[in-house]
């Protein structure tokens, strides 16, 4: 499936699925339902650009509807590059979707000290489990103000667009289908080709390798 980036299209009120009614999505817990819950400061305050790779990272859970009922994306982004570097779904709105899809980040970017992670209050990202794994690799932690998107707009910004240009495009029959999507999307289009205005029109992979070539240069 080729996808074709453009303006966000407005959605049909007869399109997809979910304009048919889904039951809605579980929410995660935040910490005016749970007030005992460990919540960081919001230490990024919206100051989204990043110097270089692997200083500040957005983290956020979506949802995604099936046939066979929801599907739940957790992703892990760049700031600077826009670039999503680890991401995991799954049919349950837990801290181990959250965690694998940091696991995953962590492997493949094995970023250094001074990292910064910013996410929502949600109970997945306050859960001292995924904190302690953010303490272990020396990542510091950051957390929105209560209920304001705008303090996680770059991964808001990235959800509006997978939906835009999949989700709200496709009738999902299982789970298993939707996964296999959103991998081709996610791996085969938006890193390595999607392009973006603030990346100066080229795609993340291309501003990583392009800020690398720079570098080495000098």
């Amino acid at each position: 499936m080729a996808w074709r980036q453009a303006p966000a299209a407005r959605r049909p009120a007869d399109a997809g699925e979910r304009a048919q009614g889904p039951p809605a999505a579980p929410s995660p817990a935040h910490d005016g339902q749970r007030p005992r819950i460990p919540v960081a400061p919001n230490d990024l305050d919206q100051n989204f650009p990043a110097v270089g790779p692997d200083r500040n990272w957005g983290a956020d859970i979506s949802d995604v509807w099936t046939r066979e009922g929801w599907l739940y994306l957790a992703v892990v982004l760049d700031l600077y590059s826009r670039r999503v570097v680890g991401w995991a779904a799954g049919d349950r709105l837990h801290k181990e979707l959250a965690l694998t899809a940091l696991r995953r980040a962590l492997v493949v970017r094995q970023p250094p000290s001074g990292l910064m992670q910013h996410s929502d209050r949600g109970s997945q990202y306050c859960a001292n489990e995924y904190q302690a794994k953010l303490r272990r690799n020396c990542i510091m932690i950051s957390m929105s103000g209560r209920s304001n998107c705008y303090d996680n707009a770059v991964v808001e910004t990235f959800f509006k667009t997978l939906k835009s240009e999949l989700v709200w495009r496709t009738a999902f029959q299982t789970r298993s289908e939707a996964i296999d999507a959103l991998a081709r999307y996610i791996d085969g289009f938006y890193n390595p080709r999607r392009r973006h205005s603030a990346l100066g029109f080229t795609s993340p992979i291309l501003f990583e390798r392009g800020i690398a070539h720079q570098t080495a240069l000098y």
